[in-house]
């Protein structure tokens, strides 16, 4: 079994999903993946979250320990041993952290980009609600949900369980290669959204070719508990 590389809380996890045209996302599947799809549609998603109690190789960075995350992320499949893993690809993952970025990017040859970011979580007595925040080009962009007070068990077969239970990731090294790491955490439960803000340019973050996003509304919103994870040391495909 692998090693463990980092250790996290990840808290509040606000998914926009979006149905999209799979050969837009083609020339971003690593080699020996394919597309994953539910119900015979392929997604994209927009989550937002926070790390906290954040540890590398069980040590914790000063001043990298809590920090936002919100990535653009998709849904792929690798077959090992005759048996399918399903796991998630970055197409970029935005941090406030400049040292996380060199970590992932120089590591594990994910796409991080540095931004400053801001998130908040306020707590009434009969709903929540949160957000993320990113600059981007003297624009802040943002993501934010109004939830239901408590959360549940994901239904069985849903399109949110397709969302949320990927644990594998799989990285782009070169036309040749593909990094695979284990993600391991608990099934999450989720919070019913009552209301959604996704205010994004998808265009100037993401390239032309995710310009359609901008115009698009998600097929669902959803926000995930959370829970501590791990993942692991990647290997090479």
């Amino acid at each position: 079994m692998a090693a463990t590389f980092l250790t996290a809380n990840w808290k509040d996890l606000v998914m926009a999903n979006y149905i999209i045209d799979p050969t837009i996302l083609e020339p971003f599947v690593p080699v020996r993946t394919e597309l994953d799809s539910f119900n015979g549609q392929v997604y994209v998603s927009l989550v937002g979250f926070m790390f906290t109690d954040t540890r590398l190789l069980g040590w914790r960075i000063p001043f990298h320990v809590h920090f936002e995350e919100v990535n653009l992320r998709f849904y792929v499949r690798h077959k090992d041993a005759g048996q399918w893993k399903r796991g998630t690809v970055f197409i970029k993952e935005i941090v406030p952290k400049p040292a996380i970025s060199f970590v992932a990017n120089t590591i594990y040859h994910e796409k991080y980009a540095t931004h400053p970011m801001n998130h908040f979580l306020q707590e009434e007595e009969d709903f929540r609600s949160l957000g993320y925040s990113w600059k981007h080009k003297g624009r802040w962009n943002r993501m934010e949900a109004v939830t239901e007070k408590h959360a549940s068990p994901m239904p069985p077969g849903s399109e949110t369980e397709f969302i949320a239970e990927h644990y594998w990731g799989y990285s782009r090294y070169n036309a040749a290669t593909t990094f695979e790491y284990n993600v391991q955490h608990p099934a999450w439960r989720v919070y019913k959204v009552n209301k959604y803000v996704v205010d994004c340019d998808f265009a100037g973050l993401y390239g032309k070719s995710l310009s359609v996003l901008d115009i698009a509304t998600p097929n669902s919103v959803f926000v995930a508990e959370g829970s501590a994870v791990s993942v692991l040391k990647k290997r090479r495909l």
